[in-house]
């Protein structure tokens, strides 16, 4: 049971570490810490990913900025209570995570698949420039009960797809993450920059009930 459920969040990054180590929390005795990671795309432009990283998988005494990392894991979330609000946070769980000098060639740099559960309604919309885009956020199943919730966003036809998604539907997505920078109105004068966390689908599946 526990091998189908990992099988549901299934995601591989390999890119440039950014960041020193900086501890997140522990869970019965074993420090967990978050490093950034730095993925390239295939337009001149990148992601920066954060990575949660166990203390028992890599000496997180050792600075790697500046080195390459391969990470294969889980997209997770977790929700922090911040200014009397709950804030969703997401980071790549690294299951496992190799170190290297060099940009490791032969690797999808940025891949992910979730199989889920549509939670909210989809909302789809149209840029000023008229591209179709429709957000979906997808709750994916874990062990002990536990879910993720992953905010995924769909282009062109699979916008158009998505659309007539309801809630509760079951959805497999396969696509990358994406990190995206935008501005939170905090007072009537100030902007505090933020990044946002998603899944850009390139393919996107509805399973019939008759299917499962």
């Amino acid at each position: 049971m526990t091998d189908k459920v990992f099988d549901n969040n299934q995601v591989s990054v390999a890119g440039e570490v950014i960041s020193e180590f900086t501890y997140s929390h522990e869970v019965f005795g074993e420090g967990f810490y978050l490093v950034d990671v730095l993925v390239n795309r295939l337009s001149n432009s990148y992601d920066i990913i954060p990575i949660m990283v166990s203390e028992r998988l890599i000496d997180v005494k050792q600075s790697c900025k500046g080195k390459y990392v391969e990470v294969s894991g889980q997209f997770r979330s977790y929700n922090r209570h911040e200014d009397n609000k709950n804030r969703l946070v997401l980071s790549v769980f690294a299951r496992e995570i190799k170190v290297c000098d060099e940009e490791p060639e032969g690797v999808k740099p940025n891949y992910i698949f979730l199989d889920g559960y549509v939670c909210k309604p989809p909302v789809y919309r149209k840029t000023p420039l008229g591209r179709e885009i429709a957000d979906i956020l997808l709750a994916v199943n874990r062990p002990y009960g536990k879910s993720d919730y992953i905010p995924c966003i769909c282009w062109g036809r699979n916008a158009r797809f998505a659309e007539s998604f309801e809630v509760g539907g079951h959805i497999q997505v396969w696509g990358r993450i994406q990190s995206r920078e935008y501005q939170k109105k905090v007072s009537e004068s100030d902007f505090e920059k933020r990044v946002a966390y998603e899944v850009s689908v390139s393919k996107l599946e509805f399973l019939n009930e008759e299917e499962e």
